[in-house]
């Protein structure tokens, strides 16, 4: 008779930009046992993967650069891909981040097509602080959060080719996607910080982790 696992693996990937410390005790206080890896050749035993991000998106998709194609092989296997923040923008196609900066276009992973667009000089830039989730559709990451508040940090929101990859929306000074998801729903991103968002963001994780161990 197997024995059924009740802990995930999970890797965070180590590319130089990150709450790392931050994103390993949350994961860790949501039941997974955590490995921080610069190896992309660790993916392939884990159960889960993590893409945390803090700073600018052409400096995080420089850094990922030894990961880029390890991440989209894995994703494309079905493998759970969690990207947070700045590793969320990161899994969409392009952001005007590049060019804001003067730094021309910078490619993203592309496993959500899509764009990631600055705020308008309406608003105050960085958006910091908590706000509301407005979940807009099912997917097991935000079972249980609908109208919760999670914590946010940052100047650029995605805009996903396709309106049904939005799974969650905020709202701040316009609507903007929160929480993203694939068609496959094992690729997915939270624009706030889930390890900096109390029993909110405990609660995403715990839903990750699950998620993880039933695929």
């Amino acid at each position: 008779m197997s024995v059924r696992q009740t802990t995930a693996d999970v890797v965070v990937v180590d590319y130089g930009l990150g709450n790392l410390r931050s994103v390993t005790r949350g994961l860790e206080r949501a039941g997974a046992d955590v490995t921080l890896s610069e190896d992309p050749a660790e993916f392939d035993a884990a159960d889960g993967i993590v893409l945390p991000g803090v700073g600018a998106f052409s400096e995080g998709m420089d850094n990922a650069g030894p990961f880029r194609e390890a991440l989209v092989e894995q994703a494309e296997a079905g493998k759970p891909l969690f990207g947070i923040c700045l590793g969320m923008q990161m899994l969409l196609t392009t952001s005007e981040e590049a060019d804001h900066e003067g730094q021309g276009d910078a490619e993203g992973l592309d496993l959500i097509p899509g764009q990631n667009v600055r705020f308008s000089r309406d608003q105050t830039v960085p958006h910091m602080g908590w706000n509301e989730l407005d979940v807009t559709r099912d997917h097991p990451l935000v079972e249980g959060v609908d109208g919760e508040h999670a914590y946010f940090v940052h100047s650029y929101y995605a805009v996903p080719d396709d309106e049904n990859a939005t799974v969650a929306t905020t709202d701040y000074g316009t609507d903007f996607a929160s929480i993203v998801a694939n068609d496959a729903g094992n690729v997915f991103g939270t624009q706030f910080h889930p390890e900096k968002s109390g029993e909110t963001g405990l609660r995403i994780l715990q839903n990750y982790v699950d998620y993880c161990l039933e695929h």
